[in-house]
């Protein structure tokens, strides 16, 4: 998806390890490492991406720190795009076609951005007609991915209909908290 839209692929490659982890700081070093680029390059791209605001630059030390800005304009739009491109959103994109026939498929805001969790809290809602194996395996590959365990709700379209009609506390808890759709449409979801 990014590369559709940036034509620096040093650009997109630094985008992706801060849309990976949006809570990490980096060393330049370290993005070295995780982009396999030239320093040369990714400094050019930290400074152009700190320009635009999309990054903060933190000296500490002897060393200077990266990080996503809360404060850019469209960081939580950034944040979306990357939930659908990458990680989880990104492989169940790729994989719908053998998971069955998903109306629906959101990640919660706390997954998207990596934020502190309750154990009730769910990460992903499937709704439609799904391939439990399917989906099952890409939570397992995201779970070692991320190193963290996923929540995760899958249920029919007529049982989520059903208790949606219902107004039960579990689906009214995430229909009113922030989510990323990767498939289907917000609002069609809530009518």
């Amino acid at each position: 998806m990014f590369e559709d839209l940036i034509t620096s692929k040093a650009r997109v490659k630094v985008l992706r390890v801060f849309l990976e982890n949006p809570t990490e700081m980096y060393h330049v070093r370290e993005l070295v490492r995780r982009t396999s680029d030239e320093i040369n390059a990714v400094r050019r791209e930290l400074s152009f991406l700190e320009k635009k605001g999309i990054l903060n630059r933190e000296p500490r030390a002897n060393r200077v720190y990266y990080s996503l800005s809360k404060n850019y304009s469209f960081y939580f739009d950034l944040l979306k795009l990357g939930a659908k491109s990458l990680g989880l959103g990104a492989a169940i994109l790729k994989n719908r076609a053998r998971m069955g026939k998903i109306k629906y498929a959101a990640l919660s805001g706390k997954f998207v951005r990596r934020m502190p969790k309750n154990p009730e809290d769910i990460d992903v809602l499937v709704v439609g007609t799904v391939v439990l194996p399917e989906l099952a395996l890409l939570i397992r590959e995201e779970e070692k991915r991320i190193n963290s365990e996923i929540n995760y709700t899958v249920m029919a379209e007529e049982e989520f209909d059903f208790r949606k009609k219902r107004r039960d506390p579990f689906i009214l808890s995430i229909l009113l908290g922030s989510k990323v759709m990767v498939i289907g449409d917000e609002e069609s979801m809530l009518a």
